[in-house]
């Protein structure tokens, strides 16, 4: 229960620019860490090891060996990098030690407060200006804000993590079948109506494949799979009717969405043939970029639009491949709870977007998720 309200505090300050929403986030999970310890030290427990934990592990010394070998271009960046992936190690590890009903209320609590967000982010993006968060706060953007969330595509990650949760219910229960699917439409539509077509047509994917994905294991018969799947379209149909579809169909309609993308990936295929081996520094790609522009619009440019390419850059390659290895280990779980499917959505959503990037407290409710996940 504490994890989970940690968890649900970071991701409701997402949108504080401040350093202390933050910090209160990382000092209460750590203090956290610290008590498990105790307790653990306490009743002698075994000492056990994961996969992900150990690769975890190694992302961290990676970024400190960047640090003391001095191949990252700005250290502080870096020192506030390994912060963040040790945050996403202790994150991961906490998760990894609930099991059985206690797992349970923990997924059924995230798909409540995941249910009532999805409710709260499409009242605010349908309601507020641009860049106010909660109608009152200006954040300086011009981009629509999503409750808590300041960026959609990192709102439409983390509805692809809640998303499954709903639909393996809507799958198993069959007395609450038609409420689960309710929700799960409630969830997409929230992302529709944020306007992410990488969202919205991962999401989409996830109503289909996951109740495919249970007939095939034959958990459920095909009148099920059926009647599942012809009420959450349906429950789609009429929820996105109802929050509108313009943004996410205008979005659709432009002309070469990628190219600025592919342009940042074209740059950053680059920076990681400059350092194939050490990279630039995590956390460091937006200093060493400029370096490498193909272009210069006068703007900014935070992050590269696609996590895969920027751990390469800041991390080369070795960081690369322990990101892979996370990713590739999580996929037989994954599957065979169902709800993972979700996890492996952000890994492809990573590919276009940067739900890992920016947000730390998002990034560690990811791999909270993932160490639920177990062996």
């Amino acid at each position: 229960m504490l994890l989970a309200i940690i968890l649900i505090f970071g991701i409701l300050t997402l949108w504080v620019p401040a350093r202390w929403a933050l910090s209160s986030f990382q000092v209460a999970l750590f203090t956290s860490a610290m008590w498990s310890i105790i307790r653990w030290v306490r009743s002698r427990g075994a000492i056990g090891w994961h996969l992900v934990a150990v690769l975890l592990i190694a992302a961290v010394l990676w970024g400190l060996f960047q640090i003391v070998s001095h191949q990252t271009v700005y250290a502080w960046k870096t020192w506030d990098a390994v912060l963040n992936w040790t945050t996403n190690l202790v994150a991961f590890s906490m998760a990894l030690q609930i099991r059985g009903a206690a797992r349970e209320r923990f997924l059924r609590i995230m798909l409540i407060f995941g249910f009532i967000l999805s409710i709260l982010a499409t009242f605010t993006v349908l309601t507020s200006a641009p860049g106010i968060a909660f109608w009152r706060f200006d954040l300086g953007t011009d981009h629509p804000v999503l409750g808590p969330f300041v960026y959609r595509n990192q709102y439409a990650a983390f509805v692809e993590v809640i998303l499954p949760l709903a639909i393996v219910r809507a799958i198993l229960d069959r007395e609450r079948w038609l409420v689960y699917t309710v929700i799960a439409a409630t969830l997409f539509a929230s992302v529709v109506a944020g306007g992410s077509r990488a969202g919205t047509i991962l999401c989409l994917a996830e109503i289909l494949i996951t109740p495919t994905i249970a007939y095939g294991r034959k958990m459920i018969s095909a009148a099920t799979l059926g009647k599942v799947l012809a009420g959450s379209i349906a429950a789609v149909v009429v929820l996105t009717a109802v929050v509108g579809w313009e943004a996410t169909w205008n979005r659709l309609q432009e002309q070469n969405p990628y190219s600025l993308r592919a342009e940042l990936v074209r740059s950053s295929v680059q920076m990681v043939r400059e350092r194939p081996l050490t990279g630039f520094g995590i956390g460091t790609w937006s200093d060493a970029y400029p370096a490498y522009a193909r272009f210069d619009d006068g703007r900014f440019v935070n992050q590269a639009h696609n996590d895969w390419i920027q751990w390469a850059a800041e991390g080369g390659l070795p960081f690369l491949a322990i990101m892979l290895a996370i990713a590739i280990s999580s996929v037989r779980p994954a599957l065979r709870s169902l709800w993972g499917i979700g996890l492996l959505a952000v890994f492809l959503h990573c590919l276009l977007d940067y739900p890992m990037q920016q947000r730390p407290a998002l990034a560690a409710f990811f791999f909270a998720m993932l160490g639920l996940l177990g062996d």
